[in-house]
């Protein structure tokens, strides 16, 4: 099984609490999570226009929701930022999301979103989902 990467919306629910699919608990409960560091880049960016406030400043709240998470953090290399733009078929337009994508396809990782965008993508055989 490969590991979960989580999209910047299932970091901001599983840390809420919020519903997810009973396949996705049972996944993330018993694989090896992942988060991008590209999500703390778009958690800053959502409190930046007051879509979304914390208590703690962006950077401290990211680091201790990975870790009750017990979710690894990949590195953001030149291959994965390269390849985010040069992704094969018709990518979501947003960058993060093309950063995310490319950081699962290059270690072999299963995102973990409810993204339209992604999930369109992956429809069309570019990178594998589970719908949370």
């Amino acid at each position: 099984m490969s590991d979960l990467l989580l999209d910047t919306c299932a970091v901001l629910w599983l840390a809420n609490g919020a519903e997810m699919t009973p396949e996705a608990r049972r996944a993330i409960a018993d694989r090896n999570v992942q988060v991008s560091p590209i999500s703390a880049w778009e958690i800053a960016n959502l409190v930046r226009k007051s879509r979304i406030a914390f208590t703690l400043p962006v950077k401290s709240w990211f680091r201790q929701t990975v870790g009750k998470m017990a979710a690894g953090m990949p590195q953001l290399t030149v291959e994965i930022l390269a390849d985010s733009c040069g992704l094969p078929g018709s990518p979501p337009s947003d960058p993060a999301d093309r950063i995310i994508i490319a950081t699962a396809r290059e270690a072999d990782m299963t995102v973990v979103t409810r993204d339209k965008s992604i999930l369109e993508y992956s429809r069309a055989g570019h990178v594998r989902t589970l719908v949370c």
